[in-house]
């Protein structure tokens, strides 16, 4: 049988399928086929071969021939499956007598064969349904472990056909479950049936086609086959290009056509120019975060139909479509989106463009930052989690250990499985595993798996790492044993090695026992299975044993492998051990295998040493190069970390967050202008290695190359004739706006003659000014020049042509042009220009210079100098802003004027933006110093400090520092002879410059600062002072500025130097700058003046105090005070004194605080020495006590005071409230009052009409005043004023017309004044008033009308017999009529009963021998014309003997037979205000 060959994603273990047939079994079961047939009868060899149109076949072992037609279906055929070679030999029958007896024994051998095929066959059914029930069962358990995204095999590949031929895409895809295929023509879906003739798809085993029939130029497209199923999908393009047939050329339709027709013609490579308009740069990202990198671009041509292939590498490895990265181009612009980014992403990313004419590619890298940890100090996540060796039950991961700075270091990790399609996360390992490799065990033979690591230091866990692809949980070598055999277009057989070798009892012994892994933590141990292995499956058990013993002990005892591998844990560190393996299948178990041989259990790499030889240089305004020496001991390498720090601060961050492994590294995102440096970490499975040594510090800048886009110099300008003679020429010229980066080292000039068109050198050597004198010309001819210029970098680009200068000698008695005008200090309306002297002066020396001016665009010059300038600059103002203007110069000598300088290029009139000006200073030591600051230079920018526009005469006075965007001159020694104009100016910078004017009395105010900085005080943060301590301690103190620790200070008290000792204890605390002294006893004795003296090397300073007279009496006062209060609140004392607070009810609380006292404390509260009784006692917790008082007034005056009283001692508190005090309780008061108070209401009397408002609290000493029409009112018989405890009132007596208007009531706290206003007119006045006369009349009636005054009594009780008299006062205008009345009912008078009025004013009622039947209710009616009233009388006669009844008012005394029996009783005094007499 012929084995079947596994394809590249079987051996990965993702899936195995039989979508692929072996060639070799087909043509091996064809062989089989073609010698085997149906027995026929036997036919002559003639007949058969005289039948042109049949098809015969003959047996190999037969004396027959069967003939028959090819349409005829045969009744029986012989299994392909066995070989039939032997029997098919040629058999001789023995000669027979009778022709009977040869036919029956050919139809008996005929009939044996037909017996053995029908059993091969039937064995063979058999096997092929068992195995086809067995690979389905398979195919269900394993379906969920083979779960793949599709993948292209064979990728579509492009095709150029001829117009109405057709042409056919084939593709292979791969998944499971088994893909989609869906077809797109330039991003289109083909929907079959709208052409049903013109598209034809096919899907046959994996293979999927797309035929285009009748191809037309419309047919030009990009095609797309889309493969997908629920795992994801995948995608393959190719380009169809439609070629139309012109002039004589032959179409090529298809293989239908001729064989000797010309083939298609050679494919034209077509080049496509990329230009990139918009390119991705290097990028940040942290993890989590959505990156998008993109490149837009101008192809050209732009064919629609000829698009380069776009492919995205990282690290130049191919980026493949996922959920981790989307690629995306069209429209002329490539994208690449990685949705959630991780450290796994970071990497060199390339975008190559791939013609067919070449291949166009774009790089930047990415940096991908740690997302912040769960925990704080948590390091970040582990990266590049993958597999390997994976089998039934166990897989082995690795990873890549993460960065660590600042965070601690990492003790291990934790690896988490999940099966895939769940979310169920399941830690692997219960105690970190300290490398970067863990085997994991117990996973389900068929599942498939994924995987995920987590970082652990002594802060915490980091964030889980990205997780793996599913990886599924098979034997590789199971399926190595699987075999395949095709023997028709539509059926197979997939058999087992092991079904083929049978049952095997026992198995045999597993061989190759070997270690696979080995660490500190577990081994891995591998062996082979046993051959062979048979058809039952097989487990094994693993044995160990210390090395040297012989007592083995069963490692798996309870789980057994499945896979002939198996992770083993819990051993001891450095110890040696040997393993075995046994074999076991349901049969039984083998003997064990050969030992191992000792095996160590240690880590077989070592942490690595780390790097050196850290070396760094610049590159770009924001990157630098790090190179570095690989470690020395590196075994199994991951790559180096790099740490960047900046200079002066200790904080190291990461520059790369996944391993590099090469040595060279380029570090983004760095500040410009700062200094940096560099350290590196070796980085392998066991984790990091210790920090490299730092690099030296560099300043991050572009390097010569490095942002500059040229580092050659930029060309010179300005070419000018200085001098001239019959064959030589002097020329001068301007530098180069640009120096490219580095110092011009020189120049190179060429020259030609007009007539010539080649140049020649003028020049050998570099020139180093910029005057050159060019010989060996010839007289008369006209030359030009060119100039370029040469730095560091290389040779600068030439400058354009001077124009022609003719070689003559001058003659000429005036001087000849000055040259290189250059201009600085462009402000809004001024600038500074300046020039060299002449080179030829004429017949005699040059005594000054003027100059022109012009505008741009005029031609009139005039001179813009009165008389001419010995010096050569000129200061030019009154310019106008925004114009630009032309400047030339003349040299001036006896003869007159010489010839003008080449006119300078236009200069415009305005400042730029920011420019700063010259400032001076003395710095921190004392040195006086002026200073400039560039904010627009560049990296190539220097500055150039001079004096008077020249160069500075005397260096060595002076000294230049130079710190990234200031530079400073620096005056060594300053003197008169420094005095004078000082300049500056940037170069490369366009003509950045300033200039500064240093005077006399500047120059002396700037030399006393610096003498006072380089002799200097200590700064005092404080002047020398005192505080009181709580037990009467007296501190001295002063603070100064930050001194040294070898600063040194004196306490002098008069004149006295006092040393630290235990009256006084002196400290220095030089980290604060802070010095006291501390007087435990401060006494009379101490009065005088204190002085502290400090001095700190040259610096000095002291502070005094002075102590004397009132301000002595005032500390000392003070500290016997605070001694006095330490002994008090050693016992029971106030915390609070006594003091008052007014609440929001008006009610006065007097209120303390007192404190350690404990439960016999005696409280006491007094007023004028008078015991009073608080409302409550003191709060325990809080220690407050009040005292109350409710109702305040004048009569609360007084002395108010609390007594505290224990065995501890005792304290008092006093509040006199009186004066000041009782005013500003008055004031609280009348502030409450003032706010409660409602507004003005009426309310009508008898007298006249009350305006009132109500308060909460109104006193006699709450100051109210009242207003009518803004005039204060004055108590009087008219205008009454008054209150109560809750009102206060206006009382308008007599109202009439004058007493109309507005009303104010003010209440006046001392500060502040709450007034209520009433508007009394109009409608509220009548009705008030209207009021006020009803009322009025009432009054009157009620006083004038009849009335009992007085004189009766309530009750009268007498005894029977005696003569009642009841007389009472009556009153009424006019005189009242009395009418006394018994029971209700009018009095009969008589003799018995008589009734007088004296005076109008007496009514009296007299009884004569009372009797019981006397006793009643009697009453008096007294009335006149504006009314009356009734009072009554209870009158009760007892018999003599008897008690005195009880009679109450107005109930009718009883009889006398039930008074009689009634028990005698104590008569209750009667209650009335009236009085009685009795006769």
């Amino acid at each position: 049988m012929a084995t079947k060959v596994l394809p590249f994603y079987q051996k990965r273990h993702k899936h195995y399928g039989y979508d692929y047939r072996n060639l070799d079994s087909r043509s091996v079961v064809k062989k089989y086929t073609s010698k085997s047939s149906l027995s026929k009868r036997s036919r002559s060899s003639l007949e058969s071969s005289s039948s042109s149109f049949q098809c015969t076949k003959h047996s190999p072992c037969a004396k027959r021939v069967c003939q028959y037609d090819e349409e005829e279906v045969p009744e029986y055929t012989v299994p392909p499956f066995r070989s039939r070679e032997g029997e098919e030999e040629e058999v001789k029958p023995k000669p027979r007598a009778f022709l009977y007896g040869t036919k029956l024994r050919e139809m008996e051998a005929e009939i044996s064969k037909l017996k053995r095929s029908a059993h091969e066959q039937a064995d063979m059914l058999a096997l092929t349904r068992m195995e086809e029930e067995r690979a389905a069962v398979q195919r269900h358990v394993r379906e969920d472990s083979m779960c793949r995204a599709p993948e292209f095999l064979v990728r579509l590949r492009s095709h150029t056909v001829w117009e109405n031929s057709f042409v056919k895409l084939f593709c292979t895809v791969q998944g499971f479950p088994t893909p989609l295929v869906r077809w797109y023509k330039d991003d289109v879906y083909i929907d079959q049936t709208s052409e049903p003739a013109k598209y034809r798809m096919e899907s046959y085993y994996g293979v999927h086609s797309l035929e285009i029939n009748r191809c037309t130029t419309n047919d030009t497209a990009q095609y797309t086959a889309l493969a997908f199923n629920i795992h994801g999908e995948a995608s393959s393009s190719a380009t169809v290009i439609v070629k139309r047939f012109r002039g004589e050329e032959e179409p090529y339709h298809s293989v239908l056509l001729p064989l000797n027709l010309p083939l298609l013609s050679p494919p034209v490579f077509t080049h496509i120019d990329v230009q990139y308009t918009e390119k991705f740069g290097v990028s940040f990202g942290t993890e989590g975060e959505t990156m998008v990198l993109s490149c837009r671009m101008i192809l050209t041509p732009n064919l629609r139909h000829l698009q380069p292939e776009a492919v995205w590498y990282r690290d130049d490895v191919e980026i493949k479509k996922s959920k981790w990265a989307v690629m995306q181009f069209g429209d002329c612009t490539a994208t690449l989106t990685l949705p959630h980014l991780n450290k796994d992403d970071e990497g060199l990313y390339t975008l190559r463009l791939i013609t067919r004419g070449g291949i166009s590619q774009h790089s930047a890298y990415l940096f991908v930052r740690d997302a912040d940890a769960p925990v704080v100090g948590a390091p970040g996540a582990p990266m590049d989690v993958s597999f390997y060796d994976a089998n039934k039950d166990y897989v082995i991961l690795t990873w890549k250990p993460p960065n660590i700075t600042k965070e601690s270091p990492v003790i291990g990790y934790f690896v988490d499985r999940c099966e895939a399609g769940s979310d169920n996360w399941i830690q692997c390992n219960d105690a970190p595993v300290k490398i970067c490799k863990y085997p994991v065990t117990g996973l389900f033979e068929g599942r498939s798996y994924i995987f995920r690591v987590r970082a652990v230091n002594k802060s915490g866990i980091s964030r889980p790492s990205r997780v793996t692809g599913a990886v599924t949980a098979l034997d590789p070598a199971d399926l190595a044993r699987l075999q395949t055999i095709y023997f028709d277009a539509s059926r197979q057989i997939v058999i087992s090695q092991d079904e083929l070798e049978g049952d095997i009892k026992p198995p045999g012994i597993p061989t190759n026992v070997h270690v696979a892994e080995t660490s500190r933590n577990y081994i891995v141990l591998s062996w082979d299975p046993p051959e062979p292995r048979g058809r039952e499956p097989l487990v094994y058990y693993v044995e160990k044993t210390m090395a040297g013993s012989s007592a083995w002990q069963r490692v798996n005892q309870e789980i057994a492998a499945r896979s002939p591998r198996l992770a083993i844990f819990d051993l001891a560190e450095g110890k040696s051990y040997e393993f075995r393996v046994f074999a076991v299948n349901k049969s039984g178990m083998s003997q064990p295998s050969a030992s191992t041989g000792p095996v160590v259990v240690q880590d077989r790499i070592e942490i690595p040493s780390s790097p050196s030889g850290v070396r760094c240089a610049r590159n770009t305004k924001h990157s630098v190069v790090v190179h570095w020496t690989p470690s020395k001991t590196a075994k199994d390498l991951i790559g180096y970390y790099i740490d960047s720090c900046l200079v002066g601060t200790n904080d190291w961050q990461p520059c790369n967050h996944k391993p590099v492994k090469y040595t060279r590294f380029v570090v983004h995102g760095l500040k410009n202008g700062h200094k940096y440096i560099f350290r590196v970490k070796t980085v392998n499975a066991l984790g990091l290695s210790e920090v490299s040594q730092e690099s030296e510090a560099i300043t991050v800048q572009a390097a010569l190359r490095g942002g500059i886009p040229h580092a050659a110099p930029s060309s010179p300008y300005g070419i000018t004739l200085l001098d001239c003679s019959k064959d030589s020429m002097t020329l001068g010229w301007k530098a180069p706006r640009f120096t490219g980066g580095s110092d011009i080292t020189g120049y190179y000039m060429d020259h030609r003659e007009v007539t010539d068109l080649h140049w020649h050198e003028s020049n050998i050597k570099p020139i180093t000014g910029r005057v050159y004198k060019v010989e060996n010309l010839k007289e008369g001819s006209f030359y030009e020049f060119k100039i370029s210029a040469v730095n560091l970098g290389g040779v600068g680009i030439p400058s354009d042509s001077s124009r022609p200068f003719k070689c003559e000698a001058w003659t000429m008695s005036e001087p000849g042009p000055v040259y290189d005008l250059t201009f600085c200090e462009i402000r809004n309306n001024s600038l500074v220009i300046l020039w060299k002297a002449p080179i030829f002066t004429g017949h005699s020396p040059v005594t000054g210079y003027t100059v022109d001016i012009c505008e741009t665009g005029s031609d009139e010059w005039r001179t813009i100098t009165d008389k001419a300038v010995s010096t050569r600059y000129l200061k030019v103002t009154n310019l106008e802003e925004g114009k630009s203007y032309i400047f030339r110069v003349h040299a001036v000598n006896a003869a007159g004027q010489g010839r003008p300088s080449e006119p300078s290029e236009p200069v415009l009139i305005q400042a730029r933006p920011g420019t700063k000006e010259i400032t001076s200073g003395v710095d921190t030591e004392g040195n006086i110093f002026l200073s400039f600051e560039c904010h627009d230079m560049t990296d190539a920018s220097q500055f150039t400090w001079g004096k008077a526009y020249d160069d500075i005469p005397d260096l060595s006075k002076v000294h230049i520092e130079t710190d990234g965007k200031k530079s400073k001159l620096i005056f060594k020694h300053p003197d008169i002879s420094d005095l004078g104009t000082y300049t500056v100016a940037v170069s490369d910078t366009d003509g950045i410059s300033s200039s500064y004017d240093l005077e006399k009395e500047e120059l002396q105010h700037l030399m006393a600062l610096s003498h006072e900085i380089r002799h200097p005080t200590i700064p005092l943060k404080s002047e020398l002072s005192y505080e009181v301590f709580d037990k009467g301690q007296v501190r001295f103190w002063l603070q100064t500025e930050q001194v040294s620790p070898n600063a040194a200070c004196k306490f002098i008290v008069n004149d006295l130097e006092l040393a630290d000792s235990k009256d006084h204890k002196i400290t220095f605390d030089k980290s604060t700058g802070m010095i006291e002294m501390v007087m435990e006893q401060f006494t009379s004795k101490n009065e005088g003046t204190y002085t502290v003296q400090i001095q700190d090397g040259k610096a000095k300073n002291q502070s005094s105090l002075v102590l004397i007279g009132d301000a002595f009496k005032a500390v000392l006062e003070e500290a016997e005070f605070q001694r006095k209060e330490f002994l008090r609140k050693q016992g029971p004392h106030f915390a609070e004194y006594l003091h008052w607070h007014v609440t929001e009810d008006c009610i006065v609380e007097l209120i303390c605080k007192v404190a350690n006292t404990k439960k016999d404390t005696v409280f006491a509260w007094y007023k004028d020495y008078a015991a009073v009784t608080a409302d409550e006692p003191p709060n325990p917790q809080t220690g407050e006590s009040k005292l109350s008082i409710p109702e305040f007034s004048k009569k609360e005056m007084g002395e108010y005071k609390m007594t505290l009283k224990d065995d501890k001692g005792q304290d008092v508190t006093v509040l006199e409230v009186a004066g000041k005090v009782y005013e500003e309780i008055v004031q609280e008061i009348s502030k409450i009052s003032g706010l409660s108070a409602s507004e003005l209401k009426i309310k009508c009397t008898p007298e006249g009409i009350r305006l009132q408002s109500f308060l909460k609290y109104y006193m006699e000493d709450v100051k109210v005043f009242w207003y009518h029409k803004d005039s204060k009112i004055a108590s009087s018989e008219k205008m009454r004023i008054g209150g109560s405890s809750d009102q206060v009132w206006l009382q308008i007596c007599e109202p009439n017309d004058r007493d109309k208007g507005k009303y104010t009531m003010e209440i006046f706290d001392g500060k502040t004044s709450y007034k209520r206003h009433l508007d009394l007119s109009g409608e509220v006045y009548a009705e008030a008033y209207t009021e006020f006369q009803r009322l009025k009349a009432a009054a009157f009636a009620e006083k004038n009308r009849g009335k009992v005054i007085g004189g009766l009594p309530d009750v009268v009780t007498i005894m029977e017999g005696k003569t009642l008299s009841l007389t009472s006062t009556v009153f009424g205008d006019p005189t009242p009529e009395v009418t006394w009345l018994k029971n209700d009912k009018d009095l009969e008078l008589n003799d018995h009963h008589y009734a007088t009025l004296e005076q109008g004013k007496y009514a009296s009622l007299t009884i004569k021998g009372v009797t019981t039947e006397d006793s009643g209710k009697y009453g008096i009616n007294v009335r006149n014309k504006y009314g009356g009233e009734t009072i009554d009388i209870t009158v009760s006669v007892y018999k003599h003997g008897e008690e005195i009844p009880v009679v109450k008012r107005g109930v009718q005394p009883p009889e006398h037979t039930k008074a009689a029996h009634a028990e005698p009783s104590k008569p209750e005094a009667p209650k009335s205000s009236k009085t009685g007499r009795r006769k």
